[in-house]
């Protein structure tokens, strides 16, 4: 490709006057992506989460070992080598590949919680804004009461309600992960909801739920992605927190949360037991919030352009 013909599609995402809702979008997106791709730390987050995705996809073909069975008898708590690149645990299991296998289940965790939370505080948090009065009040004095206790204290007393598990580790994340997003769509929709173009649409008759699902929540979308995004190391944190307190992932699941757990007996001996998924944790953690970090600057609308 020639650097005219570069030159020339460049300015053809940047125009000012886009002639049609396609090439305006295309822009936009080309902005975003030169904002965040001036971010370096931004980039290596990416390539971080990337890295994390490919290793979850390719888990069978990458972990030379099983996750759950182990060589007891002559492959227990054998230090790193060449066979076994991070050593392995009280069992016999292979750490290297447990790490490996567990980032599904990491992954499995994040989007869950991203899925469920997310839109749950979207709803809350736009129809809170636009409707007000008594409806506003109510929906934000619950999230106040969520907002109250710690997050990781909250979820501790869900999952000893709803028993332990992978499961209902991910619902108690969710339900207490939920308040923060309802109070970024709500200060978003009082930004908004008096605006010319709100009034418009309400002039020719729509709907309020009309109103709020087409016009209001979208305005909402970028905001909230950011703090998913950045929320993502804390609900890292928090399932290995459960599964470290054993009422996350149970055996032999391969959780690094409950890795960190089997190794902590080890940790003065053997540390590598426990230092292969907590460095896991926190490299996967940093991923996200240099990723964060980076699409709060590509995203912001009141961000110029680098």
């Amino acid at each position: 490709m020639s650097a005219e013909t570069i030159q020339t599609r460049r300015e053809w995402l940047l125009s000012e006057r886009p002639a049609s809702r396609v090439q305006a979008r295309l822009g936009r997106a080309y902005v975003a992506w030169r904002r965040f791709s001036a971010n370096r730390l931004a980039l290596v987050g990416l390539l971080i989460i990337l890295a994390l995705v490919a290793v979850a996809a390719f888990a069978d073909v990458l972990a030379p070992y099983s996750p759950t069975v182990g060589d007891l008898k002559n492959a227990r708590l054998l230090p790193p080598g060449a066979a076994h690149w991070f050593g392995t645990d009280d069992l016999g299991r292979d750490i290297y590949s447990r790490i490996v296998y567990g980032s599904r289940w990491t992954l499995y965790v994040v989007i869950l919680v991203a899925v469920i939370a997310a839109p749950i505080g979207l709803l809350v948090g736009t129809v809170a804004g636009y409707a007000g009065g008594w409806t506003d009040t109510i929906l934000m004095r619950i999230t106040d009461i969520f907002l109250a206790f710690p997050k990781l204290v909250l979820a501790l007393a869900f999952v000893a309600a709803l028993g332990p598990g992978i499961e209902n580790a991910v619902l108690a994340i969710a339900i207490t992960s939920w308040p923060p997003y309802a109070r970024i769509a709500r200060a978003e929709t009082l930004t908004v909801r008096n605006s010319d173009f709100i009034k418009a649409v309400q002039l020719m008759g729509a709907s309020p739920f009309r109103i709020v699902l087409r016009h209001i929540m979208p305005l909402c979308i970028s905001s909230l992605i950011i703090r998913v995004t950045l929320d993502m190391a804390g609900i890292i944190l928090t399932a290995a927190g459960l599964g470290f307190l054993g009422l996350g992932a149970q055996p032999p699941l391969p959780e690094w949360g409950a890795m960190i757990a089997s190794g902590r007996r080890f940790i003065l001996d053997q540390w590598w037991v426990a230092a292969a998924p907590g460095a896991a944790i926190l490299i996967v953690s940093l991923g996200f919030n240099l990723l964060g970090d980076g699409l709060r600057d590509a995203l912001d609308p009141r961000s110029g352009d680098q």
